[in-house]
């Protein structure tokens, strides 16, 4: 392999660029996780989570991917054959979907446009038809990372309160959270599902759960099997700042770093941050005479834009030619999309020069690779930094 100057640009839609500060605290030696100082450091984590999920009745962490949590979600609150409505508008919300069968569970799928949100009147439809109030549980994802498309959680959850339903809101969180508001508690979500490796800055690694009083007196009543995953096991536990099993140490001290970062920026800037870096790209897009996946402006992705490529041209091939000229990585498209679209992630520990060299990447790898464009979304994307 040959050698390369500078360093790579990570310019995926997760996981995400880690800062140098959170690298250098997960450098640290590991402690006795039986130890007070862990206990302290774990209650505090717990708390500041709770801050940036939005207040929820409890956060849980597990070692695991973000995947490993939608298994929690539902194996805690549901008992196998209950029937869920899913509404899939993209790739990781029909995998959520698939995941929930393979538990045993009656997954009953809404087949959205995957270019636009989630329809919460198709959704207060189905309710409207379940008299019987079988359907358990409604799972939605907020922001779909294989579309670039955002969701409204709170007209889900207006679509349920209208139709006098108990279901249970469960969320998808995993590229929004610490990229895009999200308020559990207000939003009346009962269980939100996220992971380290996207707005938290951290490498993949960890899976996070929020629950809310609603969801936490479901896992009393659930049969569904579980032991890793068991909420009522890690909450005994955590209320003493530990865990039931040995904990992934170096990814939480990466986390209380990334989480002081947050805090310092504080997180109406962080949410500001990304929506302007979000329209710099989506401007640069635009510019360049290409189309943005998303057809709904009004949903278009804070955390990544995920684009079209022309007619004839292969994505895959074009990322691999970006990769090899200058380093940066861009993201796949994956399910239906692949070799249609590439994403440009624009979330995480990312500032305007970082975005700025990212989006030359791109145009300089549609010009060597003889894809057509237009000259100027550059300057287009520079134009709009400028004068906002």
């Amino acid at each position: 392999m040959s050698f390369r100057s500078g360093r790579h640009f990570l310019q995926l839609p997760g996981p995400t660029n880690v800062p140098d500060r959170v690298l250098r605290a997960m450098s640290r030696p590991i402690m006795d996780h039986r130890s007070d100082a862990f206990a302290e450091m774990t209650l505090g984590l717990l708390r500041d989570l709770g801050h940036v999920f939005g207040d929820p009745e409890h956060v849980f962490l597990f070692p695991s991917s973000a995947s490993g949590c939608w298994e929690a979600a539902l194996t805690n609150t549901l008992s196998p054959g209950d029937r869920v409505l899913v509404f899939d508008n993209g790739f990781f919300a029909a995998k959520w979907a698939t995941i929930a069968a393979r538990l045993g569970l009656d997954a009953e799928v809404i087949e959205g446009d995957w270019r636009h949100p989630v329809d919460a009147e198709q959704i207060a439809a189905r309710l409207g038809e379940d008299t019987d109030r079988t359907l358990r549980a409604v799972l939605m994802v907020h922001n779909e990372t294989s579309t670039g498309v955002t969701s409204d959680v709170t007209r889900v959850r207006t679509a349920i309160d209208d139709s006098d339903h108990p279901a249970l809101l469960m969320v998808d969180a995993v590229s929004s959270l610490g990229a895009t508001a999200f308020r559990h508690r207000d939003w009346g979500v009962d269980v939100t599902v996220s992971g380290s490796q996207k707005g938290l800055m951290l490498p993949p690694g960890l899976g996070l759960c929020a629950a809310s009083p609603k969801a936490l007196e479901a896992s009393r009543s659930a049969t569904s099997p579980r032991a890793y995953w068991d909420w009522d096991e890690s909450r005994r536990f955590n209320e003493r700042g530990f865990f039931p099993y040995t904990p992934a140490t170096s990814l939480l001290y990466g986390l209380v770093e990334s989480l002081a970062m947050l805090g310092e920026e504080g997180l109406d800037q962080v949410f500001a941050r990304h929506a302007r870096l979000a329209e710099t790209t989506r401007r640069a897009v635009a510019g360049w005479g290409l189309e943005n996946y998303c057809a709904d402006p009004s949903a278009a992705s804070n955390s990544g834009t995920t684009v079209r490529m022309p007619e004839g041209f292969d994505s895959d091939a074009f990322r691999l030619a970006v990769l090899d000229r200058v380093d940066m990585s861009l993201g796949t498209g994956l399910g239906a999309l692949k070799g249609e679209v590439f994403r440009i992630g624009h979330l995480g520990d990312l500032n305007e020069l970082m975005l700025m060299g990212a989006l030359a990447g791109v145009e300089l790898g549609l010009k060597a690779t003889g894809v057509p464009y237009r000259p100027g979304g550059l300057q287009d994307a520079m134009d709009y930094l400028v004068g906002s």
